[in-house]
């Protein structure tokens, strides 16, 4: 059979490629304008490259200050772990696993028990993860307890617990 006898006729529909739309060739054209000039922006020279730098990590930088019968202040950093808190690994280990829930105040229109869990209160000012932080604490109701409590060691367990 003689397929090039066939090669004059018009391919089929499917087979044919869709022309170029008048929306198309205008977009085409602009973004091969906008390459051929980002092409030449560049330097061979090593002193005008820029290289992206690691983004410094979100510090902590916290102070703690409890007071039960006694004014007790503690400074506290997780990035590295340190300061004068007694168990400051402990203590960011906490911050971490609970400090989004625990360090922002009770809703106002949150409801909460009425047990009274003793005059503790605590005050956590500073930055944690690179964010400001002026958070205060008591034991006056369900609600203050359990945010003291999910905070512990940061927090002390207090003689009232």
């Amino acid at each position: 059979m003689d397929l090039h006898r066939f090669a004059h006729r018009a391919q089929p529909e499917r087979f044919r490629r869709p022309a170029p739309t008048r929306r198309a060739l205008p977009a085409a054209a602009l973004l091969t304008v906008a390459l051929a000039g980002l092409s030449g922006c560049g330097s061979d020279s090593p002193e005008d490259t820029v290289t992206p730098q690691d983004a410094p990590s979100p510090s902590t930088d916290l102070t703690v200050t409890v007071v039960d019968g006694e004014k007790t202040t503690w400074t506290l950093t997780c990035d590295p772990v340190g300061g004068t808190h007694p168990d400051a690994a402990a203590a960011c280990a906490a911050l971490e696993k609970n400090g989004e829930q625990s360090l922002p105040p009770v809703a106002a229109d949150q409801m909460c028990t009425q047990i009274f869990g003793g005059e503790q209160t605590a005050t956590i000012t500073g930055t944690w993860k690179g964010e400001k932080v002026d958070a205060s604490f008591s034991r006056t109701d369900g609600c203050q307890i359990s945010r003291w409590e999910a905070l512990a060691p940061l927090l002390p367990r207090t003689s009232g617990a």
